[in-house]
């Protein structure tokens, strides 16, 4: 069986103590064993502090996206390789695989672009420099520069791809290194992905670290030019954020956790029709795509009690053609969930929402033979702005529930709403009063609103990342930001205010004297 080893300080090395061992989540065959106990995390951060950060600093941000850019490459030079990989470790279909490889790849690839537009510059201007006084030598001029510390990034197991790809790009090209720690269970994919790179020699000493295994107390040795980027459960990014150097140092820390995402179905979006074929579409595919798995999947499903019926035939009707089995053959179109322990979550989960509704569609019926499968469930709940259950906690898997509502904009809001933030909700409707009602009640909670229309070509739909546009959300969602183009970088600088002579501060900043 495979080990693998964690690479700090600029070395592959092997922990000591009882091992995990990470299994094929279809078969349940063991893959692979790991273990983090006895490394010295300590001297890890160190490394990095003292070899990664000065020799990213150095570089410009052209050259850090050089350096995103080349990573994009050696990935995709293994890509196949890495989708088996997520195909045995993840329990991913095929499709599903690619989802998670190739959007780290567009993600690098984002951060690159964008690199090579920031240039030669190594510090980022925030904003016109502002006339202090009467003479205009007196100036201003915000700016941001790389912190000294280390970026510490700690992954959910859904991606484990993508998770790393879209922290570091942002971190790297700020000029901060990266300590990575993928979550254990589907940790082959980024080991493989971080045995790469180093092969390829990307990246300059000290700028990406990989910890596989538990991360021990490395939250707690985090100081205040360090950061912490969480993804995971709430209660787990309230533990970090109360540690108590975390408090006394001040540490950055960003948190994405849980979402009960929901999905509108407007009024006037008629069976049958462009729109409602749209909204089946989407909710369908983030029911079932990498077995619901996803924490900007469609958890709520809001549809006018005129239309809840027809909705819910039509959902179950489209769930029947899903072929639940072995991702490794080509006919299936749902693989099991990550884990025995992610099955029972999601089996505790419906058996909490069935308490006040029932199941329109599937069950969390054991499954018979090897592996941890469950049918997609679609739940129904008459009366859905009264059910506690459904607003209270997300089932992290092939899980939605329907709710009916009145047909206002202001109703429906007022729903989804009682999820108390969310990363995305989706709308849609192409009635410009209803959005405009809708779309003022439901942004105070979410991180992104996705306006599903038919006519949007070539659209990934609400359940898509994108680089571009920021990722995250209040409230139950964890409050934190991600990503978002240039906007991903404030979370790894420090923006600083410079006040003094006009020509001294162009000069630092890299303006001509006009």
């Amino acid at each position: 069986m495979k080990t693998l080893r964690s690479y700090l300080g600029g070395r592959w090395l092997e922990g000591s103590g009882a091992p995990q061992t990470l299994v094929n989540p279809a078969s349940e065959e063991p893959l692979a064993q790991v273990s983090s106990d006895g490394l010295d995390l300590a001297a890890a951060l160190a490394y990095s502090r003292d070899r990664g950060s000065p020799a990213l600093r150095a570089l410009s941000f052209a050259e850090r996206g050089a350096l995103l850019k080349e990573m994009a490459k050696a990935i995709q030079a293994r890509r196949d390789e890495l989708l088996e990989l997520a195909i045995a470790n993840g329990g991913n279909t095929r499709s599903d695989a690619k989802f998670d490889v190739d959007g780290a790849i567009f993600t690098l690839q984002t951060y690159a672009e964008l690199g090579e537009k920031l240039g030669a510059a190594k510090l980022l201007v925030d904003g016109e420099g502002i006339q202090l006084g009467r003479s205009p030598r007196f100036h201003g001029q915000h700016v941001c520069v790389p912190r000294l510390g280390v970026a510490v990034h700690i992954n959910a197991f859904n991606f484990p791809a993508w998770g790393l790809a879209e922290k570091a790009a942002s971190a790297l090209l700020a000029g901060m290194p990266v300590l990575s720690k993928p979550a254990t269970s589907s940790a082959m994919v980024a080991h493989r992905v971080m045995e790469i790179l180093v092969e390829k020699k990307v990246l300059p000493e000290g700028a990406l670290s990989l910890l596989v295994g538990a991360p021990r107390n490395l939250p707690a040795l985090l100081g205040s030019q360090d950061v912490l980027a969480f993804t995971g459960s709430g209660d787990t990014g309230t533990l970090i954020r109360g540690l108590p150097n975390i408090i006394r140092e001040s540490v950055r820390v960003n948190v994405e956790a849980d979402s009960l995402n929901a999905a509108v179905l407007g009024p006037d979006a008629e069976p049958g029709g462009d729109m409602y074929e749209t909204f089946l579409k989407d909710v369908l595919r983030d029911m079932t795509q990498k077995a619901g798995q996803k924490c900007t999947a469609i958890r709520r499903i809001l549809v006018s009690e005129g239309h809840a019926a027809t909705v819910r035939d039509d959902l179950a009707e489209g769930l029947k053609i899903v072929r639940v089995g072995n991702p490794a053959q080509e006919e299936t179109r749902m693989g099991p969930v990550a884990s025995g322990a992610q099955l029972a979550d999601v089996r505790d989960g419906v058996g909490k929402l069935s308490a006040e509704g029932r199941a329109a569609f599937g069950s969390a019926a054991p499954v018979a033979g090897k592996g941890f499968f469950i049918s997609p469930v679609l739940m129904e709940f008459p009366k859905g702005a009264l059910a506690a259950s459904v607003h209270a906690r997300e089932v992290f898997g092939p899980v939605a529930s329907l709710l009916p509502y009145s047909g206002k904009g202001a109703d429906a809001a007022a729903i989804v709403a009682r999820g108390n933030g969310g990363l995305v909700s989706s709308v849609y409707s192409e009635d410009a009063d209803f959005l405009e009602e809708i779309v003022a009640g439901i942004a105070p909670y979410h991180g992104r609103i996705f306006l599903g229309h038919p006519k949007i070509e070539m659209s990934p739909g609400p359940g898509t990342v994108l680089p571009q546009l920021a990722h995250g959300g209040p409230g139950r969602a964890g409050g934190g930001e991600e990503l978002g183009g240039a906007r991903g970088l404030a979370f790894y600088m420090q923006r600083v205010a410079l006040e003094g002579s006009r020509p001294v501060i162009q000069k630092l900043i890299g303006v001509p004297p006009s």
